[in-house]
């Protein structure tokens, strides 16, 4: 299994990006194909200091070609011009393999 990670920076107007995110992107993101699930947290604290990141978003796939699969998809460029719309420069994506 593998997992595309999205880390948000915090944004300048957070209510805003709250309402959006949750109400047009993310029921974007679930239309993709081969999605298995989504995990969506809002950072509360770090340790050490002040968080870097304002929302950890995690989408599990069953392996690495299911998720390009899903970002090449008309469903997943959808929700990158949406994440561009009310987001830019806020996001970092990772790719990542769950478990050994």
């Amino acid at each position: 299994m593998v997992k595309l990670v999205a880390l948000y920076k915090k944004p300048p107007d957070p209510e805003g990006f709250d309402r959006n995110y949750t109400q047009t992107h993310v029921p974007l993101v679930q239309k993709w194909p081969g999605l298995r699930r989504v995990e969506i947290g809002k950072v509360t604290g770090a340790i050490g200091g002040e968080p870097p990141y304002y929302l950890v978003a995690e989408m599990y796939f069953d392996d690495v070609d299911a998720l390009k699969t899903a970002l090449r998809s008309p469903e997943g460029r959808a929700a990158g011009e949406n994440l561009q719309s009310f987001a830019p420069g806020l996001v970092t994506m990772l790719y990542v393999q769950v478990g050994g």
